[in-house]
C-alpha cells in the first residue's frame, strides 16, 4: 500500500520544482531492512513516491556527470531530450510509470544544484552545527539528519522521512545498556530540531512527528544471561510525539493499563493518527480518494478514524 508520505504528496504536490517533495534520509548503514517498501508509493502515481537521499557523501550518487560539458552542449543535449520524451508521451498516452520517469529525469538536471546546496551543512554557523550536535561522534550521524530536515524543509519539501542508525530501539536485550545509548544518540539534535525550527518561525508551520511501528512489553523476554535481559513488542500500548503544526504542546493525550501493555483511556488508532496528520496539513481524510480497480481508495482506508482534535491548538 501507499506509505503516508506518498499519500501527502498526492494531496499536496511539491512546493520547490527542483527539490523532491518527499525525501528521506535513511541509516547510513543501509537500514531499514525493507528499504524502498517505507517510502513507496504502492499504486498512488509513482511520482509520489519518496526521494532517498544519502546523508553522508554524495546526497546522490551519480546526481553530476563524471566529465563536465560546457553549458551549451548540455542545454541542446536537454532540448534533444525533450523532444524525444514528447514524441514519446504522444506514442504511449496515459501510463503513468512513463510519465514519472520522465520527471524524475527533469527532477534530477535540476537537481545538480539545489540538491547539493540543500544538503550542505558546512553552510550552518558553528554554533548551529553545535546545537545539533555535528561536533560529538555520538550525536553527529542523527544530528546531520536533522540538520539536513530543517534545511530541506525551509526550502518547501513536503514531507522528510529521518531514520535512525543501526535499528537502535528493538531491545530484545540489554534494553537498559540500549535506551541510554539511543536516547544519548537522538535526545540533543531532536531537541535542536525543535529548537531551530521555532527560531526561523518554521515550528508553526511545520508538524514534527517522533514514532515508531510499536513500543515493548511490560514484561522482560527470558534472557540466556540475567543481565541481557530486554523486551519484546507490543502494539497494544505505545507513546507517539508531535510538535509544531498546530499541536497543542504540553498535552499528554491517552493512557495505559496500570501495567502499561494495553492502550485503555482516550485510544487513538493508527487510522486517527493518520486522519489527524492529514488535518494538520489541510487535508480531510474523507476527501483525499484515490480511485483504483473501481473503488475508491483512502489513506484511512474504510476503517473507523476520527480527527483527534484534543491535541490540536
Amino acid at each position: 500500500r501507499p506509505t503516508l508520505g506518498a499519500w501527502v504528496v498526492y494531496g499536496l504536490g511539491s512546493e520547490n520544482q527542483d527539490l523532491p517533495a518527499y525525501v528521506v534520509l535513511d541509516d547510513p548503514g543501509g537500514l531499514p531492512r525493507s528499504g524502498i517498501e517505507n517510502w513507496q508509493s504502492g499504486w498512488l502515481p509513482p511520482v509520489c513516491q519518496g526521494t532517498r537521499m544519502r546523508s553522508e557523501g554524495a546526497p546522490l550518487l551519480n546526481l553530476r556527470p563524471a566529465e563536465e560539458f560546457p553549458s551549451p552542449v548540455l542545454e541542446l543535449a536537454r532540448s534533444l531530450l525533450g523532444r524525444f520524451d514528447a514524441a514519446h508521451r504522444e506514442k504511449h498516452p496515459g501510463l503513468p510509470e512513463l510519465e514519472a520517469r520522465i520527471a524524475s529525469y527533469e527532477l534530477a538536471a535540476r537537481m545538480q544544484v539545489s540538491a547539493t546546496d540543500a544538503l550542505d551543512v558546512s553552510k550552518e554557523s558553528q554554533a548551529t552545527r553545535a546545537m545539533y550536535g555535528l561536533d560529538d561522534t555520538v550525536t553527529a550521524s542523527y544530528g546531520r539528519r536533522c540538520l539536513m530536515a530543517r534545511r530541506l524543509v525551509e526550502r518547501g519539501v513536503r514531507i522528510v522521512q529521518i531514520y535512525m542508525n543501526y535499528n537502535p530501539w528493538d531491545h530484545h536485550d540489554r534494553i537498559e545498556q540500549g535506551l541510554r545509548e539511543t536516547c544519548a544518540m537522538t535526545d540533543r539534535p531532536a531537541a535542536a530540531l525543535l529548537k531551530d525550527l521555532k527560531q526561523r518561525g518554521l515550528l508553526a508551520s511545520t508538524l514534527v512527528i517522533w514514532g515508531g511501528e510499536f513500543g515493548r512489553l511490560p514484561h522482560s523476554e527470558i534472557p540466556k544471561v540475567e543481565k541481557h535481559v530486554g523486551r519484546d513488542h507490543n502494539a497494544n500500548g505505545f507513546t507517539v510525539w508531535m510538535a509544531g503544526g498546530g499541536i497543542k504542546g504540553g498535552t499528554v493525550y491517552g493512557s495505559t493499563d496500570d501495567l502499561g501493555y494495553k492502550a485503555v483511556e482516550n485510544r487513538v488508532s493508527v487510522h486517527d493518527f493518520h486522519a489527524t496528520i492529514l488535518h494538520q496539513l489541510g487535508m480531510n481524510f474523507r476527501d483525499l480518494v484515490y480511485e483504483r480497480l473501481g473503488r475508491r481508495e483512502r489513506l484511512t482506508d474504510e476503517f473507523p478514524a476520527r480527527v483527534v482534535k484534543e491535541l490540536l491548538l
